[in-house]
């Protein structure tokens, strides 16, 4: 019984140490009207429902995208607050393959982040590899949220126009590793 505890007690910082394991930051950029973005790799998790957000067990990584009005946002936008109707995939591609994946990125909601865009999924190669990941972040279709007027008269006839940003040399193997429990 003593050796059983013991053991316990031993493994508990492991234990800890991997639910706590940071996620991955690949990237932080900001753009108008107001949005801040940052670009993870999270550990995989279990996301109902998995047939939208992938399962658990047959993904390496949780990629995943936070985006939150700034305080360069439009009036009445609440700095830190989601910014909701985005359409962003995630193009992963292995730098030594060349094989890639198109993902999409989804909102859901979860207590460490609250809601976020992300979605779990297999690497295209090694989890030790190298990778590439580009990330399309486009305002919804224009049938998909109306706009009021002083909207279309201060910002523009659109949530956000579109960007593209691509982080290179990335290495996921930490948090591929990983597990949440």
């Amino acid at each position: 019984m003593r050796k059983t505890i013991l053991g316990f007690i031993l493994s508990l910082p492991l234990f800890a140490a991997a639910a706590d394991l940071p996620e991955m930051v690949i990237g932080k950029e900001k753009t108008e009207p107001g949005i801040s973005l940052t670009f993870e790799g999270a550990i995989k998790d279990d996301v109902q429902p998995s047939q939208t957000f992938g399962l658990e067990s047959e993904s390496d990584i949780h990629i995943e995208v936070i985006a939150t009005w700034n305080e360069f946002a439009p009036r009445g936008a609440v700095v830190g607050g989601f910014v909701p109707y985005l359409d962003i995939t995630a193009v992963i591609k292995n730098q030594d393959s060349a094989e890639e994946i198109l993902v999409r990125l989804d909102p859901h909601l979860n207590l460490s982040d609250n809601f976020h865009y992300a979605r779990n999924t297999k690497l295209p190669g090694a989890r030790d590899g190298v990778y590439t990941v580009t990330f399309s972040v486009n305002g919804p279709e224009p049938s998909m949220v109306g706009l009021h007027y002083d909207w279309r008269v201060e910002v523009g006839d659109s949530l956000l126009d579109g960007e593209t940003f691509e982080f290179t040399d990335l290495d996921f193997s930490q948090i591929a590793g990983s597990r949440r429990r």
